[in-house]
């Protein structure tokens, strides 16, 4: 069939451009992750995505097509706490990359745990290669999740499509709208039993991702991260909204300026070097964050809304 139809409409410049509706984004996302679509007309979709940018229902579209396509992983049934999902895209190029002992606060306090990503770029440090250092597992197939159980998994193992789709930055040199829905997905098979920890760069792509949450009835925590990762930076406190069934909560308010106390970070941010930070806070050798304890306690009151809503 082809998407030239839709590039068309999408690709008039960031004035012109119209944009598709929730059916035609989910039209055009399936062609391209069944490999239906030339490189030619691929590649034109991603530069006009990336000018033109994605509304809510866009993002939706697209995502509907991923999640009818994702390797879905369940949770076991002895879980009596929802999962924490953490995409992992961006990965370290200035700071260390901490979303690994997020991963571990989260799992030390009760929760099962699944960190998705794939490294679509060589200057940065991905979480995968952080998890390998530290020896902790990376799982080789889409899998169950037990509790207080914590598992890294290759976005290639969920959705081949989006992977192929995530490695044309590679060849570009851009990011394109896969970035922004791989920061939306949820594999699990019962997603209401699942958090969903997402974050966004540029002041403009929260209102996107808050309209995409809320019409998705997500259970969320929404913050803006750390080079893109999903977990607070640790020199000072972002805000972070929680969802629940898409309804909006302010679980933590933006704090400003620094912390008084900054912590001291390794000199170098390669995976070795942040593998033994990561274990010397959770040896409690080092002081953890104070940013990052507080994403903590904000996913705890989060899964308590989520178990005993509030009327």
């Amino acid at each position: 069939m082809g998407i030239s139809h839709y590039i068309k409409e999408i690709g008039r410049g960031k004035e012109g451009a119209r944009a598709l509706t929730r059916e035609q984004a989910s039209d055009l996302m399936g062609q391209i992750l069944e490999g239906e679509v030339s490189d030619l007309e691929l590649g034109a979709f991603c530069m006009a995505m990336r000018i033109k940018g994605e509304t809510s229902q866009e993002l939706l579209g697209f995502l509907e097509s991923i999640q009818t396509r994702i390797n879905t992983v369940t949770l076991d049934p002895s879980c009596d706490k929802p999962a924490i999902v953490i995409p992992s895209y961006n990965g370290a190029r200035r700071l260390p990359l901490l979303t690994p002992l997020l991963g571990g606060l989260l799992q030390r306090a009760g929760f099962p745990v699944l960190i998705h990503g794939h490294a679509s770029e060589d200057q940065r440090v991905s979480c995968q290669s952080v998890f390998q250092a530290l020896g902790w597992p990376v799982a080789d197939s889409a899998s169950s999740l037990k509790s207080a159980q914590l598992l890294f998994i290759n976005t290639r193992h969920l959705c081949e499509g989006l992977t192929r789709l995530l490695d044309i930055r590679r060849r570009i040199g851009l990011r394109n709208s896969a970035h922004s829905l791989a920061k939306l997905i949820n594999p699990m098979a019962a997603p209401h039993n699942a958090i969903l920890l997402t974050n966004f760069t540029h002041p403009e792509y929260e209102i996107s991702m808050t309209q995409s949450l809320q019409s998705a009835r997500a259970n969320a925590l929404l913050l803006r991260g750390t080079e893109g990762e999903a977990v607070a930076d640790a020199r000072r406190t972002p805000k972070m909204v929680g969802f629940v069934n898409g309804e909006p909560h302010v679980l933590q308010e933006l704090s400003l300026g620094a912390l008084e106390h900054v912590p001291t970070f390794p000199a170098q941010i390669d995976p070795q070097s942040t593998a033994k930070y990561i274990q010397d806070v959770l040896a409690g050798n080092t002081p953890c964050p104070l940013p990052i304890l507080r994403q903590v306690d904000a996913l705890l009151h989060l899964s308590s809304l989520l178990i005993s809503p509030a009327p």
